[in-house]
């Protein structure tokens, strides 16, 4: 009924119009108003602009202020294809990657663009990236809880470091640090994950560990030097007793690693591997309580290619410069590179891992490295536990 009341209107409208236009004198275009008025019930004001004017033109669609749209839908689903195959990284990063980033996803099939298309999209700004995507980063935070144990042992031997003595330009400097996958008890069996990262480049390795016992984490820790690009020349770790023991020290000592640790309870001496454990452990696996070998396996495989994802297309920034001003810090980084790019833009000769590691990559592009990468965790996902560690009053 609206409808056709509303279309009533308007044929009174058209034909009160013409009598409006022809009328010679103000009465009598008075008098039609105050008729027109009655039977519509529209406002006087309003009611004149109709007579006078006619209806206003519809165009289908709400012009708005300001500038023409710059990134039409089909640019922001590519945008947002981007950002979820680099694990939704900031802009600053995302931009530097795109125009490796969206030939490898056209020729995989996961994106289709036209030429205006794609030029808006490598066109885009770092601040325009996280406008576009900050409702889709949107994602619950969870805390785990720290299961390192102070190694009172041999801690004489270790130096502590406080700030950098080694060449941070030269990779093979790496901070390590191992992350429980214990739930919300640190009671009872359940996995690790050793992690590694090298100060200079940002390249990053994981492996898992069955338990925190010395010799499990060092065999650990000589895998992760056998996938290296690089030789390892320092080792620097927190106050554990995983890492503060003589077999891993006399290690260092015979293959003339330099060995040094962080000062305890100062998580900012490690603060490479202390971001890594967030960015390439606790985003990707979680914080769930992880035991068996069957997890064991699946944690293998999720760091096989989570290694392949993060050195190969995530772009890191490194801080070249900071300069306090009262309360205020002014941080300066440089351009984002890839770890592989940091890496390959080193003087030194190329080793048999970084070659099998190149050739990797090229076997697989971003979207079919995303797409094994979550069918990993939905693997590692149904085999999680929450069961809680045994406890007096449940063994009563």
């Amino acid at each position: 009924m609206g409808t056709v009341r509303q279309q009533s209107k308007r044929d009174v409208a058209q034909r009160m119009r013409e009598r409006y236009l022809r009328a010679k004198g103000k009465a009598d275009k008075t008098r039609l108003l105050d008729e027109f008025v009655e039977l519509t019930g529209y406002d006087r004001v309003y009611a004149r602009v109709l007579l006078r004017h006619g209806p206003p033109v519809r165009t289908g669609s709400i012009r708005r202020a300001g500038r023409p749209c710059a990134y039409g839908p089909q640019v922001v689903v590519a945008l947002r294809v981007c950002a979820e195959v680099t694990g939704w990284i900031c802009g600053k990063r995302l931009v530097a990657i795109l125009p490796e980033l969206v030939p490898a996803l056209e020729k995989e099939g996961a994106l289709k663009l036209y030429g205006d298309e794609r030029q808006a999209l490598l066109s885009m700004k770092s601040a325009t990236i996280d406008r576009r995507l900050r409702e889709a980063r949107r994602v619950a935070r969870p805390k785990g809880i720290s299961t390192t144990k102070p190694g009172s042992l041999l801690k004489s031997q270790i130096p502590i470091r406080t700030y950098t003595p080694w060449d941070e330009q030269k990779p093979g400097f790496i901070e390590i640090d191992l992350v429980a996958h214990c739930g919300d008890s640190g009671a009872g069996e359940f996995l690790y994950t050793l992690n590694a990262v090298d100060v200079a480049t940002g390249w990053t390795e994981c492996e898992p560990v069955a338990n925190k016992g010395q010799v499990a984490v060092f065999e650990a820790l000589q895998r992760i030097r056998q996938r290296l690009p690089f030789p390892l020349l320092g080792i620097d770790s927190d106050n554990g007793s995983e890492f503060i023991n003589m077999h891993l020290l006399r290690y260092c000592q015979v293959e003339s690693i330099t060995f040094t640790r962080c000062r305890a309870y100062h998580k900012n001496d490690q603060a490479h591997i202390e971001q890594k454990n967030y960015t390439q452990v606790r985003q990707v696996v979680g914080y769930d309580r992880l035991r068996g070998e069957e997890a064991l396996g699946q944690l293998r495989g999720i760091y096989r290619v989570l290694r392949l994802q993060t050195n190969g297309w995530l772009p890191a920034m490194k801080l070249v410069s900071k300069q306090r001003d009262g309360s205020k810090v002014k941080k300066q980084y440089d351009e984002p590179k890839t770890p592989l790019r940091r890496v390959l833009e080193t003087t030194l000769a190329p080793t048999e891992a970084r070659v099998e590691f190149e050739r990797e990559l090229g076997e697989c592009g971003p979207l079919k490295l995303k797409e094994a990468l979550d069918a990993h965790r939905e693997k590692l996902w149904r085999l999680r536990t929450r069961a809680q560690a045994p406890t007096s009053a449940t063994a009563l």
